[in-house]
């Protein structure tokens, strides 16, 4: 008897959590699940604003994904995804030959999304992936090293467009790295400048007022320049030209980082999904509207918020619980169990790092700050390795710097 197909399409928080479930709940002959992810390593995604400040190496980021799967139950395939036919229930890759499925998962993540700033994409980086994160640390710190020659301003000057939860985190991280440049290249701490550009008039909109003054106040503290209500126009081989209050004006700046957007998968818009941003609004059991065999999660799923009709912001959090709801559902369907289980989010809190020993956030429904909040973002990160990995992988990738 033919065991039924199951494909997952990439393997961040939503697609890696889903294939180890399912490698957990199901018996060796019961589907043939593969797995296909464009690189052999999964990437925290939540860290990568660490990487590109040089608070931590790629390498402490990344882990190997053929060391989480049991080969006995899940085939994995490194390759890029192409294209998704979705009638003929096939999958194109870039390298292989196309892959039919039974059933299929697309968590295929996020890209920066840059709404069409004109020059951002040809001269500003990007928070994307690991690569591009390092790519950020790499030229911060060539400029540096240039600056000791040529004692040119702009060439310390960076600037981060979007104070969202990307821009903040990174900043916090940057303020700490930065300093260690100053004294490796002998540069004055006060010469450099740390800009924040946000289009809207606060600071990580959304979150309480109390969390954002402290947070604002942390990073001000350490030198950073917020201009808030400050709208980018273009992205220049010079830096950026903004303009507030119908005035514009140029910033020049060797590293502009962008910061202010992402959006779900391309390839959910080029394979004829109906998505806004390269997301999809799903069913509540997952699945793709008028697609019973096709679930999607993470960055490119949106889930409706009852209480406010409007998408959850797409998080690490929710893709985890995501795939929990995902896995449960492929197994009553390959099972042939009638219902299947409707996808509720348990939203337990969201904390933002302000580098390595401060954070804020609000957890369980408190606020917390400072070294408490801190220990909290590690916990959190620490419980996301657990569930993915478990000991194992905790012990090894774990943060425990607690003091």
């Amino acid at each position: 008897m033919r065991k039924p197909k199951i494909v997952i399409l990439g393997a961040g928080y939503g697609g890696l959590m889903t294939a180890v479930r399912l490698q957990k709940k199901m018996k060796v002959n019961e589907a043939e699940i593969i797995l296909v992810n464009k690189d052999s390593y999964h990437y925290e995604a939540t860290w990568l604003h660490e990487v590109a400040a040089g608070t931590i190496g790629e390498e402490r980021a990344c882990f190997e994904i053929r060391h989480l799967l049991d080969s006995s139950k899940i085939h994995f395939i490194e390759d890029k995804v192409i294209d998704i036919k979705k009638e003929e229930k096939k999958v194109v890759l870039e390298k292989e030959a196309e892959l039919e499925y039974d059933y299929l998962v697309v968590a295929l993540g996020f890209e920066a999304e840059t709404f069409g700033i004109k020059g951002l994409r040809e001269h500003a980086f990007s928070i994307s992936n690991v690569h591009s994160a390092r790519l950020i640390r790499n030229h911060v710190k060539y400029m540096f090293s240039k600056y000791s020659s040529e004692q040119k301003e702009e060439l310390i000057t960076i600037v981060v467009g979007g104070a969202g939860f990307t821009g903040i985190e990174y900043l916090g991280e940057l303020v700490n790295s930065i300093s260690q440049l100053c004294r490796e290249y002998n540069i004055e701490r006060k010469k450099v400048r740390i800009i924040c550009v946000e289009a809207a008039p606060v600071v990580l909109p959304g979150f309480d007022t109390e969390l954002v003054s402290y947070a604002v106040k942390c990073l001000e503290k350490q030198g950073v320049e917020f201009r808030l209500g400050t709208v980018i126009k273009e992205g220049t081989e010079k830096g950026i030209i903004v303009v507030k209050d119908d005035k514009e004006e140029e910033i020049n700046a060797a590293t502009v980082v962008w910061a202010a957007g992402v959006r779900g998968s391309s390839i959910m818009e080029k394979a004829g999904f109906e998505a806004v941003r390269g997301r999809v609004i799903v069913n509540k059991d997952l699945r793709l509207p008028n697609y019973d065999d096709i679930f999607v999660v993470g960055d490119c799923a949106a889930v409706m918020n009852p209480e406010n009709n409007r998408p959850y912001p797409p998080t690490a959090q929710i893709s985890m619980q995501e795939a929990i709801t995902c896995s449960k559902n492929l197994i009553s369907l390959i099972r042939k169990e009638e219902k299947l289980e409707e996808f509720i989010f348990d939203n337990k809190g969201t904390v933002c790092s302000l580098g390595d020993r401060d954070a804020m956030g609000i957890v369980y429904g408190r606020n917390i700050y400072g070294w408490k909040a801190s220990v909290m973002k590690k916990v959190i990160d620490n419980r996301s390795l657990y569930l993915i990995g478990g000991p194992k992988l905790l012990l090894k990738k774990g943060k425990f710097n607690i003091m």
